[in-house]
C-alpha cells in the first residue's frame, strides 16, 4: 500500500468527518499480492467532494468527475484513484442500469458482484480501525479457498446485471478460482439474460478471458453454463464427436481451447491467441466422411479465413490490420504442417516466407501449438519436424531475402513496357514473374525479371514499345 496516499485520504476524511473505505479490486489484489493500478474509495457522503479535497492535499492535479454517477477520478503518480459515494441499487427487468440512491457501507458492499470484491479497508483516523478489514460476506475465506460466489442471492445478482455472469467466469479464469456450485447453477439458469448486455461489454470480458494464463478455464465454463452458445455460436458448434463406420473425429472445441492454452504459454499477444481460437472455426461447415479416408475437413482454413471478418464485425472487434492478421494466420495455418510431412522444396519454403511475411514466426508458433496429441513420442517427432522447417526457413531467407519482398517489376512498368492500359494481362504478367522467382526458375533480380517479362508478353501477343 502507498502509505502516503492512504494516510492523506485518512486525514482528509477525518478533517471533513466523513466515513470512507478502500474497496473492491484493489483490496482483493492486495491480499492476493497481485499488481493493481486502480484504487477505489467509497465514502458515506459525496465522493466528488472528497476526491477534490484529497487531490488538493496530494497536489494531484485535475479531477474528472461524473455528477450523474457521483464518481470522481484523478491520477496520482502511476495510480488511478476513484471516489464514489456509498449507494444502494435496484434494477428494472429489461435494463442493467440501476436505480441509485445514497446508502451506507453495508448497502454498497451488498451491491457488489462477488464476496472477494466486497472486501473493504477502513480509512478512519483511529489506531484500532485504520487499515482494518471489513468483511461481512466472508470474502477473505473465499479468497483463501479460491471461490467465486455472490454476496446475496445469485439469481437476483445475475438477473439484475447479467454481465456479472461473464465477470464470474472471467475471474475464475484469471485467478484460477472455482465458481461456487450455487453461483454457477444460477449462471446456467440466467444465461438467457445475457441478451440485454451490449456486445462491446461481452467482447471485453472474452478478451480478458483470452489474456488469462489458461484461457481454456474460462471457455470451458462458458460452454458448461450455456453462455457460449449464446455469445459465440461458431465456437460452440465445434463441440461434439461424430462416429461413422466405427471411425470418430476428435472434439474440435476441446482441441481448440487446448491449442489456445499451449499458445498462451509462448505468447501473451491477444490477436495471436484469437488466431488460435479461430484456426479451426470452419471445421463444422467442411466436415465430410469418406469411406477410404474417414473424416475430412478439406478447405477449412480458407473458409475459416472468410469467416473471420464476419465474426470480428459482430463481436465489435477492430476491423483493421488486427483482423487481417488473424485472417492471414487462419488461412495459412496448415501450410507449415504440410511442410513437415516431406522434405520441403526451396520453392515451397519461399512461398511460405513470401505469404506469411513478418508474421511467419507467429504462424510457426500457432502451428506448433496445434499439436495436441497426448502421445509424448509422437509430440517429440512433430516438434522435431517443425524445428527442421524453421531451420530451412532461416536458410532460404538468408539466401533469397523473400520476406516482405516485392517483385522487381511493377504493374506500372508492365504498362509502360507494352504501352497498354490496366488490364488482366498486367496482373497475369506480374504473377508470372513472381511465380518464376518463388519457384526458382529465374534469379531474384531486375534483369532476369525484365527478360522474362518480354518473353511472356510476346506469348500473350504484346510488343514492347520502342
Amino acid at each position: 500500500m502507498d502509505n502516503h496516499l492512504f494516510r492523506t485520504v485518512s486525514e482528509v476524511l477525518g478533517k471533513h468527518q466523513v466515513e470512507g473505505y478502500v474497496i473492491g479490486g484493489y483490496v482483493r489484489d492486495l491480499l492476493l499480492d497481485r499488481p493493481c493500478k486502480d484504487i477505489d474509495f467509497v465514502v458515506v457522503g459525496s465522493g466528488i467532494d472528497m476526491a477534490h479535497a484529497v487531490a488538493d492535499a496530494l497536489r494531484a492535479g485535475e479531477v474528472h468527475f461524473f455528477k450523474n454517477f457521483g464518481t470522481a477520478m484523478f491520477r496520482y503518480q502511476d495510480l488511478e484513484v476513484e471516489f464514489v459515494g456509498a449507494r444502494k441499487e435496484s434494477y428494472l427487468r429489461d435494463s442493467r442500469k440501476p436505480l441509485v440512491e445514497e446508502g451506507t457501507l453495508k448497502d454498497d458492499q451488498e451491491r457488489r458482484d462477488f464476496t472477494i470484491n466486497a472486501l473493504a479497508i477502513d480509512m478512519k483516523q483511529d489506531e484500532y480501525r485504520f487499515g482494518a478489514l471489513v468483511d461481512p460476506f466472508n470474502g477473505l475465506s473465499d479468497l483463501e479457498n479460491g471461490i467465486i460466489r455472490t454476496p446475496l442471492d445469485p439469481d437476483i445478482t445475475f438477473s439484475d446485471d447479467p454481465l456479472r455472469m461473464m465477470r464470474a467466469i472471467r475471474f475464475a479464469s484469471q485467478l484460477n478460482f472455482d465458481i461456487h456450485h450455487e453461483t454457477f447453477e444460477a449462471i446456467t439458469r440466467n444465461a438467457h439474460r445475457i441478451n440485454i448486455i451490449s456486445q462491446e461489454r461481452i467482447t471485453d470480458e472474452i478478451n480478458k478471458i483470452m489474456l488469462s494464463k489458461r484461457p481454456s478455464v474460462g471457455f470451458r465454463l462458458l460452454f458448461q453454463s450455456g453462455l457460449l452458445e449464446l455469445i459465440f455460436p461458431e465456437l460452440h458448434d465445434l463441440h461434439g464427436v461424430e462416429t461413422k463406420d466405427g471411425v470418430s473425429h476428435k472434439d474440435n472445441f476441446f482441441h481448440t481451447i487446448k491449442v489456445v492454452d499451449q499458445l498462451a504459454e509462448k505468447s501473451d499477444d491477444l490477436w495471436l491467441r484469437w488466431a488460435a481460437l479461430l484456426h479451426d472455426i470452419a471445421k463444422p461447415a467442411t466436415k465430410r466422411f469418406h469411406e477410404e479416408h474417414g473424416w475430412t475437413f478439406h478447405g477449412h482454413e480458407e473458409r475459416g479465413s472468410r469467416m473471420v471478418p464476419k465474426i470480428f464485425r459482430r463481436m465489435k472487434l477492430p476491423m483493421d490490420a488486427k483482423m487481417k492478421y488473424v485472417q492471414k494466420l487462419v488461412a495459412l495455418h496448415l501450410r507449415p504442417i504440410a511442410l513437415t510431412r516431406e522434405e520441403a522444396t526451396d520453392s515451397a519454403i519461399r512461398r511460405l516466407i513470401f505469404e506469411a511475411g513478418d508474421d511467419l514466426d507467429d504462424l510457426m508458433s500457432l502451428c506448433e501449438s496445434d499439436i495436441t496429441t497426448r502421445n509424448k513420442e509422437r509430440m517429440r517427432r512433430y516438434l522435431e519436424r517443425f524445428a527442421r522447417v524453421r531451420e530451412r526457413v532461416a536458410e532460404v531467407e538468408e539466401r533469397d531475402h523473400i520476406r516482405n519482398w516485392q517483385p522487381p517489376i511493377s504493374g506500372d512498368e508492365i504498362i509502360r513496357t507494352f504501352g497498354i492500359k490496366p488490364s488482366k494481362e498486367v496482373g497475369m504478367l506480374k504473377a508470372m514473374i513472381k511465380d518464376a522467382i518463388l519457384d526458382g526458375d529465374i534469379p531474384n533480380n531486375y534483369e532476369a525479371a525484365k527478360e522474362l517479362l518480354i518473353k511472356k508478353g510476346k506469348e500473350l501477343g504484346l510488343k514492347p514499345v520502342k
